[in-house]
């Protein structure tokens, strides 16, 4: 175990909180002057985080704090006895028992989504397929329009393969767009068909990190989350909607310039993000272990 003194944790937890903030400050405006934001307002909706809670620092599993009486009490922690005094550290058996299935799921979905190849051939056609034959009154970013208008955007749906792997993309797809996808998705075969140049595999990384806290490190979430914002400007700019006066210049995926812009950034999102799941899953493993030792059935004494 790495024992922390308050010289080195303290600065680190405040570093943390201000980078968070300052990464949030924008959104919390907003949310102050009740305006709604296309683009950004997702990362707080769809993924159920608060900017609190992302500002909230933890140094992870493996790591006991010396002087941190504010810690003591939180959820998931537990005072030890080290050579240097008290220290504050997770406490692994209580983060099991609540979250030792999750744990388990999640390591299995990073280890196989990592060593799946990544496929570049979808061009952001998700988004599109969201509004495949709506209505004017049904466009889900209403507030943005969409840059083709209806028609021409159900034109670039039917003139495209559609191959979504990612279940929680595929499942807002239109009843009209759902049969054109080649893949079936579903909640209970992610493990078998994520793969690692999906944009929303990528974005997801923040939700797992997230889901995992305090046992996975606040420098590694915010990382994540970093991939997240990085990720989702790519996923607006290459969707149907007009974010021209949000300040997002397009992504006309529907044109051979389009979508070589498209995949060379999801080339380099596709790496981001393997080194993530690298880190969290070196960073998780641990726990792992201790969580499948402590489902392994008892072996039988022997008879002497």
């Amino acid at each position: 175990m790495q024992v922390l003194p308050p010289g080195q944790w303290r600065p680190a937890a405040e570093a943390h909180r201000a980078a968070a903030e300052q990464r949030t400050a924008a959104h919390r405006e907003r949310r102050a002057r009740g305006e709604a934001h296309p683009v950004w307002d997702f990362l707080f909706t769809y993924y159920p985080f608060s900017p609190a809670k992302l500002a909230q620092w933890h140094p992870g599993a493996g790591v006991a704090l010396l002087e941190a009486p504010e810690y003591a009490d939180r959820k998931f922690y537990r005072t030890v006895a080290t050579e240097h005094g008290p220290a504050v550290t997770l406490d692994e058996e209580a983060f099991l028992a609540a979250r030792g299935t999750g744990l388990g799921f999640t390591l299995e979905l990073l280890e196989r989504t990592a060593a799946r190849r990544a496929e570049f051939g979808c061009f952001g056609m998700h988004e599109w397929a969201m509004v495949y034959r709506t209505g004017p009154d049904d466009v889900r970013h209403s507030a943005a329009g969409l840059r083709l208008g209806h028609e021409g955007t159900d034109e670039v749906v039917e003139s495209h393969r559609i191959k979504c792997s990612h279940f929680d993309a595929f499942r807002f797809f239109t009843p009209e767009a759902a049969p054109r996808n080649e893949l079936s998705p579903s909640r209970e075969g992610m493990r078998s068909m994520e793969q690692p140049g999906c944009l929303h595999a990528g974005m997801d990384l923040y939700k797992w990190a997230m889901k995992l806290s305090p046992a996975a490190p606040s420098s590694l979430v915010l990382d994540c989350f970093d991939l997240a914002c990085d990720i989702r400007e790519l996923d607006m700019r290459a969707s149907p909607y007009d974010l021209r006066d949000w300040g997002f210049k397009p992504v006309p995926v529907e044109t051979p310039e389009g979508k070589a812009e498209y995949v060379a950034a999801q080339r380099g999102f596709s790496e981001r993000g393997q080194e993530l799941r690298a880190r969290l899953r070196q960073a998780l493993a641990p726990l792992g272990r201790l969580s499948s030792e402590r489902a392994a059935p008892s072996r039988p004494r022997a008879r002497t």
